[in-house]
């Protein structure tokens, strides 16, 4: 049994697949504004990575803010339920996942079995997404992906005011003209999103243990921010943020063919299943 999880979202592609055993394959690519394209391209290059074709997947899910474009896919899910059970799989402990991707922020609280029991969701604004720190980043004249490293140099705390993407823009630009160094700013950028992916979580009800989803999850800056504003550690689950929408839809896809695969870290013993080190 070979089961495949597309996630197709607003700035990436993410492509992986799954046997009995784990995780064969993945891949990621940019959208770039051709979401059908981008979903074909990334699984070509995935069954390439683990030498097989699309003719061996037994179920593809398809998944993300593109998921209607992904024409080849056996099966759809939304992106709550897929980032749900990709997290919820790494680590049987997560109730609750955070994911920020780049168009929209979620707070989804899952069961024992990685099923969703309540969710809430922002895409009305960019702000508090993965699009907020590209707008910022280019306004800062910084590489998107540096701007965790860059903010490790702050020294001092910066407060940014605006939640509106545009008004938080503007005040960057001031912050900068009074020479504000970039870190601080940066720093405050960082938790200004955190503080508000906290409030959305809040919104729902924390449950214990928790955990952050999707790209903006691969920032350790806004990591950082989260777990300041919640109080509390987040749970790494050892595989990479940006895939459990994939992930997830893989696993529902192995589910749909009667197969739960057994997560990382749990080994079979003579009378039953141990979590591995526990």
């Amino acid at each position: 049994m070979i089961s495949a999880g597309c996630d197709v979202g607003s700035l990436t592609a993410k492509g992986l697949l799954l046997n009995e055993s784990g995780i064969l394959a993945s891949e990621v690519i940019p959208v770039s504004g051709r979401p059908t394209r981008a979903a074909l391209e990334v699984m070509n290059l995935v069954l390439k990575s683990a030498g097989l074709s699309m003719k061996d997947v037994t179920h593809l899910v398809g998944t993300g803010y593109g998921r209607k474009r992904i024409d080849f896919a056996h099966s759809i899910e939304s992106e709550i339920t897929c980032h749900g059970m990709g997290a919820w799989w790494g680590d049987h402990s997560i109730r609750t996942i955070i994911d920020i991707g780049g168009q929209d922020a979620k707070a989804i609280r899952v069961n024992h079995e990685g099923e969703v029991t309540r969710y809430v969701y922002n895409d009305k604004c960019a702000s508090g997404t993965g699009r907020f720190l590209e707008i910022m980043a280019e306004a800062l004249e910084v590489p998107l992906d540096g701007m965790a490293s860059e903010e490790e140099k702050s020294t001092r705390d910066v407060h940014i005011s605006s939640q509106c993407v545009i008004f938080a823009e503007s005040e960057v630009i001031s912050l900068v003209n009074e020479g504000v160094p970039v870190p601080d700013i940066i720093k405050g950028l960082h938790g200004a999103m955190a503080a508000r992916a906290a409030a959305l979580a809040r919104s729902i009800g924390i449950e214990e243990r928790i955990t952050f989803s999707g790209g903006v999850a691969r920032n350790g800056g806004v990591l950082r921010g989260l777990e300041e504003s919640l109080g509390t550690s987040l749970v790494r689950t050892g595989s990479d943020p940006q895939l459990n929408g994939a992930l997830g839809g893989a696993l529902i896809g192995a589910r749909k063919c009667g197969v739960h695969v057994k997560p990382p870290g749990i080994m079979e013993e003579e009378h039953g299943t141990v979590q591995a080190g526990h």
